[in-house]
């Protein structure tokens, strides 16, 4: 298990490789000013998508990153 401080780090750095800088920080911006429930958006987020959908893509992604 990573720290808290390596999972911001890590975190930050996955938003800034997917979105770019601005992307990121207006992504935190617009969390961080609205009510915000996390588990909710979530289920939303992956509705379309089963259990084994989102562990396949994620080990395809942990794959590549280290090919």
């Amino acid at each position: 298990m990573i720290t808290d401080e390596q999972l911001k780090i890590e975190g930050l750095k996955a938003l800034t490789e997917a979105l770019g800088d601005v992307q990121a920080e207006k992504f935190i911006a617009l969390i961080m000013r609205s009510p915000f429930d996390y588990t909710k958006w979530q289920r939303k987020l992956w509705a379309e998508k089963s259990v084994e959908d989102i562990s396949n893509a994620a080990m395809e992604l942990r794959k590549s990153k280290s090919d």
